[in-house]
């Protein structure tokens, strides 16, 4: 006859957190997906390649590039690859990936504030006016959700 040992409590919040911490990850890996695709089909690149070339003309330190469409799909496209490669590090429970998840979820929820107060106010900069919504807009709010889940799970 075997006995059951009670399961600590340290491995069940653990464990939760541990699962957590990987919902949280693809949703944010899908959620970036997303705004990616949301970007590409409104026209994204008409407004970022002016507003860096203002900014630019204001601060010549201003260090974001220009992009041409497929150098900027591309280079996402590898960017999500990475994330949803990297998933498999967060399903092991991989401690180091906290920190990046912590980066990660920062970064798009800054994204996602930076669509939303550009479609408030209808330009990035002065010279650089848009119709509304921003491109990219209709994914950051699902991009804002995921990211506050990922903070919430770490």
């Amino acid at each position: 006859m075997t006995t059951l040992s009670p399961v600590p409590v340290a491995s069940i919040s653990g464990a939760f957190s541990h699962a957590h911490f990987f919902w949280a990850w693809i949703l944010l890996c899908l959620a970036l997906a997303l705004h990616v695709v949301d970007e590409a089909c409104t026209g994204f690149l008409s407004v970022y390649n002016p507003t860096v070339m203002a900014l630019r003309e204001r601060r010549p330190w201003f260090p974001m590039p220009i992009f041409t469409f497929g150098v900027w799909l591309a280079g996402l496209v590898a960017a999500i690859v990475l994330v949803f490669a990297l998933s498999i590090f967060v399903w092991q429970g991989a401690r180091w990936m906290r920190p990046l998840g912590f980066v990660f979820a920062v970064i798009l929820l800054a994204n996602s504030l930076v669509h939303m107060v550009g479609t408030i106010r209808g330009r990035t900069v002065n010279s650089v006016p848009f119709r509304r919504p921003m491109p990219g807009f209709y994914s950051s709010p699902f991009m804002l959700l995921a990211s506050l889940y990922m903070l919430w799970a770490l």
